[in-house]
């Protein structure tokens, strides 16, 4: 803007869209330095074509989201299938700018851990080749697997930063797996004995364990 303008940087103002110089009426609007910036013929010498700029910030301080995650789920021994009855959440993230599109990132990152607990995997064969490669056989949770989620929130504004808040964006994802899991688990070991099942916890993983217990 300063270029285009013939004017030292120090004396440009930009508001309402607009770079001026100051106390003057010469001006260009927001478009135009950006179009500029891609014309390497309206460029000072020595400067790159285009707006992209990179950067780091480390805060001094972290931020640290609390929750916690109880699946409540029955099996059914003849088939192993399992069916997600109440799955609760309650979540700290510090103060909220918006309830709503909040409350659908919760929601969709339980899915997601739900997915990964009991119906993802990538397999392959001996050769290398993918034999999950479309949703024939790549299972994912759908509308009528994913459970009511009851979800609510205590939250406690940071400390730590001027904004109050707190990491929200992959709570749900990371809650939901082990909260499952420790269902199956919850579930599994009175007839099985297990304390450990790897994910993800398919309905055949499961017949199995039960047929193995059965035979003993």
């Amino acid at each position: 803007a300063a270029h285009l303008l013939e004017a030292a940087a120090a004396d440009i103002e930009f508001s309402d869209g607009q770079f001026s110089i100051a106390g003057t009426d010469r001006r260009l609007d927001l478009f135009a330095v950006a179009r500029a910036a891609r014309d390497p013929g309206q460029l000072p010498q020595g400067m790159e074509p285009g707006l992209d700029a990179e950067g780091s910030f480390t805060p001094p301080e972290a931020t640290y989201p609390n929750g916690c995650h109880i699946c409540e789920l029955e099996i059914d021994p003849a088939t192993g299938v399992a069916t997600i009855v109440n799955y609760t959440v309650m979540d700290d993230f510090g103060a909220v700018i918006n309830p709503l599109l909040l409350t659908g990132q919760v929601h969709g990152g339980i899915a997601q851990g739900v997915g990964q607990a009991i119906y993802e995997c990538g397999l392959y064969d001996e050769s290398g080749q993918l034999l999950t490669g479309s949703f024939m056989d790549y299972t994912m949770p759908r509308a009528d697997t994913v459970p009511s989620i009851h979800f609510s929130m205590h939250n406690v504004p940071c400390t730590t930063n001027p904004l109050g808040i707190k990491g929200a964006g992959e709570a749900g994802a990371i809650g939901a797996p082990p909260a499952v899991v420790s269902a199956f688990v919850d579930a599994l070991h009175p007839l099985t004995g297990i304390n450990h099942i790897d994910m993800p916890i398919t309905a055949q993983k499961v017949w199995r364990l039960l047929q193995t217990v059965k035979a003993a």
